[in-house]
């Protein structure tokens, strides 16, 4: 709970994994000996804001998530596992409608994000109480060209106006409901959850993220995602020479 508010979060776990290039899919691959969805599970867990989590996963490994994720690694918050839809869109909502009754603040969050900072989650929540909605992102490092079909530069925008979207993306509840039942009934799909929101006219406040929080999509993302992990693991073994140093 935050706030008397009961926080919910969607694991959107459903996607295909074409570009991983693998027979297993992207959310059960393990990163240093653990499977890319449990440790995104972990971070929203361990949050003491959040109430419930639902996962959505494809049709036919929901039972495998709940036997091999959820029990395996005793994760007492994820309340269901549901089976997703055709589209990112679709399974989302599948998890919407699958939310606790009490459900006033929502997360949407890819399960393959695992390095999302606990922080960030708490950022997260606290920012739809401040703001209505919010989108985890952070401002581009690179020169961003708009490129036409004959792949001639367009034009280059601001560079200073221009965030790269992660999740979570947050929202109260009735909010999040609204932009997907009006996508619904407009045949609209968008690229994430805010743009849903956004096109109702509703004001969606960006917050800072971290650059760590990638989204595991290629082998190559697998490389940089045990990298991560390494520094980390270098980064408290110094502290823990430290502190038994003193």
């Amino acid at each position: 709970m935050y706030k008397n508010n009961y926080v919910s979060v969607i694991i959107a776990a459903a996607g295909m994994s074409n570009r991983m290039r693998s027979s297993v899919n992207k959310q059960f691959i393990s990163i240093a000996n653990k499977p890319i969805l449990a440790r995104t599970l972990e971070k929203f867990e361990e949050c003491n804001y959040v109430d419930e989590i639902v996962v959505v996963a494809k049709e036919d490994e929901v039972d495998y998530c709940r036997r091999e994720i959820v029990k395996r690694f005793n994760f007492k918050k994820v309340n269901k596992v549901v089976k997703g839809g055709k589209e990112r869109q679709d399974s989302v909502y599948n998890g919407l409608l699958a939310l606790n009754e009490r459900a006033n603040i929502v997360l949407i969050h890819d399960g393959a994000r695992p390095f999302i900072k606990i922080e960030n989650i708490k950022d997260s929540i606290e920012g739809v109480v401040k703001y209505g909605a919010c989108v985890v992102g952070v401002p581009v490092k690179d020169t961003i060209k708009l490129v036409e079909k004959n792949e001639n530069i367009s034009s280059t925008p601001d560079r200073s106006k221009i965030w790269a979207a992660q999740t979570p993306q947050s929202f109260w509840k009735d909010t999040i409901m609204e932009a997907y039942k009006c996508a619904i009934e407009d045949d609209f799909v968008g690229t994430d959850d805010s743009m849903l929101v956004e096109r109702l006219g509703i004001c969606v406040k960006m917050i800072m993220g971290n650059y760590e929080n990638i989204k595991i999509t290629t082998p190559e993302d697998l490389i940089v995602g045990e990298s991560l992990l390494k520094d980390k693991e270098i980064i408290l073994n110094r502290r823990e020479f430290i502190f038994q140093s003193r």
